[in-house]
């Protein structure tokens, strides 16, 4: 199967190590950084959403105007907008984006980032209304003729929207989370699965509950899983665990000055986190710092588990060949991010992604060639026994 790789489409070049130098949204540094993406073999780039960030739609439609290939995974949360609204905008992104676009729904894991912008609904009905809202949204982009809808969180009457997506039947939606309520919504909904970076284990037990979700749902496909990790590399295993060791530093450093509280998706607080997600990172990291062939957790402790943060270290070969070990579980989408976001992304760009896709190409090509063998060896069975039938009947 093809592998694909995302990247971030931040607005600014802040990260947890270092302070933005300039505004939240500043124009030219993220089509510096978009377009560092597209030159140097990226598939998508993340557009996240934060309560107080700039917002990722117009950036988007910004990025997509200006760039030709570059495709765009845009960050939503129901609570923000009517399914009615958003999936107009939606469908006007993907037309400027000439059907370059994929959607992810954010439910929503800490009750506080969620109340800033007025949600009060607990985890679970979030859930409940994720899931409802995506529905509505799959069922906006698809009709041409007006409909009602009377359910729990939305009522409307007699809509129609008069914008539809480029890609038919509809843009592909993305989803993510590590709870039994997410892999439920996600498994029933997504066509993307998004998973946060964890030891290989561990992910193929996600994998596993996610497909489970999806075929309890009544599905006959499964969704495409996706994975994050903040990869560490440089020219030897020696420079790239100092590189590792001062990535780490420099993000205590930033939490203890009080200078990093905030991040896209969510917040980080010095209180225990709410979500699975996060829960999990900590906990995998309070058990051990490093796991299969270059799984690190100490930036995930560091950072309170907040969202993407177990790292991947070493030389470009060694950080390849772990992406490799997921791709052999199941995962085809890999989402990747370093520290220094426009550096980190071109030389992942050029030094990793390139040894992953010809190792993908090498066992894609192998497996062909076996499924031909097998194909191959049946069919001359199947005529032998033909045959020998053929043969019995003439004798007697």
């Amino acid at each position: 199967m093809p592998v694909e790789f995302l990247g971030i489409a931040a607005t600014n070049n802040g990260s947890e190590t270092t302070a933005r130098s300039g505004a939240a949204f500043d124009k030219e540094y993220t089509l510096r950084l978009a377009r560092a993406h597209e030159d140097n073999g990226w598939d998508r780039v993340l557009f996240a959403y934060g309560s107080g960030s700039p917002d990722p739609a117009p950036a988007a439609a910004y990025i997509a105007s200006r760039l030709d290939h570059l495709q765009i995974l845009l960050a939503h949360r129901p609570n923000v907008s009517y399914p009615t609204y958003a999936a107009k905008t939606f469908a006007t992104l993907d037309q400027i984006s000439e059907g370059r676009l994929t959607v992810h729904f954010i439910t929503g894991g800490n009750d506080h980032e969620q109340g800033r912008e007025g949600d009060t609904l607990t985890k679970d009905e979030r859930y409940a209304r994720t899931r409802e809202y995506i529905r509505i949204v799959k069922k906006i982009w698809t009709t041409r003729e007006p409909f009602d809808h009377e359910s729990e969180h939305y009522r409307f009457h007699d809509f129609v929207s008069d914008v539809f997506p480029v890609q038919q039947p509809r843009p592909s939606v993305s989803f993510g989370g590590s709870s039994s309520a997410a892999y439920a919504a996600g498994g029933a909904e997504a066509d993307i699965y998004c998973l946060w970076g964890e030891p290989l284990a561990k992910t193929a037990e996600q994998i596993e509950a996610v497909r489970a979700a999806a075929r309890a749902a009544g599905r006959t496909d499964v969704p495409r899983i996706q994975v994050a990790f903040r990869p560490i590399i440089a020219p030897t295993e020696e420079l790239a665990w100092e590189k590792a060791h001062r990535t780490v530093g420099a993000i205590k450093q930033r939490r203890q000055a009080g200078l990093v509280r905030h991040h896209r998706n969510g917040v980080v607080e010095a209180s225990a986190p709410q979500n699975a997600g996060s829960q999990r990172l900590l906990a995998i990291a309070e058990a051990g710092e490093r796991y299969d062939r270059a799984l690190w957790t100490p930036t995930a402790a560091a950072t309170g588990g907040a969202g993407n943060s177990n790292a991947l270290v070493g030389t470009p070969e060694t950080v390849a060949q772990a992406l490799l070990d997921y791709y052999d579980l199941g995962v085809d989408i890999l989402s990747a991010r370093g520290y220094d976001l426009l550096d980190d992304a071109v030389d992942f760009g050029r030094y990793v992604i390139p040894l992953v896709r010809e190792e993908v190409a090498k066992r894609d090509a192998a497996r062909a060639a076996d499924r031909d063998a097998t194909q191959e060896a049946t069919q001359e069975a199947t005529h032998a026994a033909h045959a020998a039938h053929h043969g019995k009947a003439l004798s007697l």
